[in-house]
């Protein structure tokens, strides 16, 4: 099978806030779902306590992208965020 891959290192070239909103949707999740809990900014702005709004979550993803979960693999109309599994793409 051949497979165009497009790789794209966000902490040399950030996702913006817009498109993050569109990985987001892809997704069908929420962005507090995309979120590496185990990232030291994740603890540091307190995000474990479920109290920011999906815009600010949304705006410290952009600007730390650290807390992205990773990789992000967008095929067709979907996104998939995290560990991979094969059976997403059948």
């Amino acid at each position: 099978m051949k497979i165009d891959i497009e790789k794209r290192d966000f902490f040399k070239e950030p996702l913006s806030e817009g498109e993050l909103k569109k990985i987001i949707k892809m997704t069908g999740k929420k962005p507090s779902e995309l979120l590496r809990k185990k990232d030291k900014m994740f603890k540091e702005l307190d995000l474990e306590n479920g109290k920011k709004t999906d815009s600010q979550i949304i705006k410290l993803m952009a600007k730390y992208p650290g807390l992205i979960l990773r990789p992000i693999v967008i095929a067709g109309n979907k996104a998939f965020v995290g560990k991979i599994d094969s059976k997403n793409f059948k």
